[in-house]
């Protein structure tokens, strides 16, 4: 028998997904989907990095539509108001919400569970790396470096420009010896690639359950005994010095972890930081600058920027 979820959606602009998404796992979500017509319109540009995409997608009028599906319970009211305050709010930090309108519907498990994956093909996600669903078969390329991915509806495909970015930093900067922190890291996509490029050591760390869960069921897929998946908040659970700090996240709490950053990476460390819209790259700079950082790339990908800097003091 299926079983029945609360899908809630919320109708939202391009430029607020992440941070939608991010209202969505401060709550009881079990799952996320995203459907954002601007990243069709891109992927649609450039046929050789992607395998398929769903032209319907392209009669989306009213902007991107995050959802998310949460089980019948005594929280869900409380989610709700979370969630329309969260909402609510993402103006007083410069987001555009778009239309912010939330609808909630009940929907099939086996609906939910099946429809997303007919549209999630192997993709390349940088130079070298390229993410595979689970369920696909894909024949490598030499020098392929194939990530295996069951995101389970929620914590990062890969498809999006943030995580784009992340990867082909981190192609350009992992090194055989390199130890590596992820922080906040979703399904694991980033520190199983760097794994997959030769780091030595990779932790990855995320507040959510869920995500946690995920991540760890990425990494038996992809056999990196090297990567250790700790659930925490940020920089909390994480100990010793890196080489390399991707967060993707965003610019609010890159912004409030750089001084933290720096303690927990070696000299001359790199730290790779995304999930930053267009309108707030200059804020992180000049705090980068200001934390002893030298910024050594700003890379743009649609609205979002993701720059590398290395720790000089």
């Amino acid at each position: 028998m299926n079983k029945e979820w609360i899908e809630v959606a919320i109708v939202t602009s391009s430029e607020a997904v992440e941070a939608v998404s991010g209202i969505l796992y401060n709550t009881g979500v079990q799952g996320i989907s995203i459907e954002d017509p601007e990243d069709i319109e891109f992927e649609k540009k450039r046929p050789e990095d992607w395998d398929y995409f769903d032209e319907s997608l392209l009669k989306i009028k009213d902007g991107a539509v995050v959802k998310g599906y949460y089980k019948q319970d005594e929280n869900l009211n409380r989610y709700l108001q979370y969630i329309k305050d969260g909402i609510n709010n993402l103006d007083n930090f410069g987001i555009d919400k778009g239309k912010g309108l939330i609808t909630v519907a009940k929907i099939n498990e086996e609906d939910w569970e099946n429809n997303w994956k007919q549209y999630y093909k192997p993709y390349r996600a940088g130079n070298r790396v390229v993410v595979k669903p689970i369920w696909e078969e894909y024949d490598a390329k030499e020098n392929d470096v194939v990530v295996q991915l069951d995101p389970g509806m929620a914590f990062g495909t890969g498809t999006h420009e943030t995580t784009r970015m992340c990867i082909k930093a981190l192609e350009e900067y992992v090194e055989l010896n390199s130890t590596v922190f992820d922080i906040g890291t979703g399904s694991g996509i980033l520190a199983i690639t760097a794994a997959k490029l030769g780091a030595k050591q990779v932790t990855a760390v995320d507040l959510n359950s869920v995500a946690v869960e995920s991540a760890l069921k990425n990494r038996e897929y992809n056999n990196v005994k090297n990567v250790e998946i700790l659930q925490g908040n940020l920089m909390e659970a994480v100990h010793g010095k890196a080489d390399i700090v991707v967060a993707n996240i965003i610019a609010d709490v890159i912004i409030s972890l750089t001084e933290e950053v720096k303690g927990f990476l070696v000299p001359e460390g790199i730290f790779i930081s995304s999930g930053i819209i267009k309108d707030r790259k200059e804020d992180v700079i000049e705090k980068l600058n200001n934390s002893g950082f030298e910024i050594k790339e700003v890379n743009e990908d649609g609205e979002w920027v993701c720059i590398v800097a290395k720790r000089m003091i």
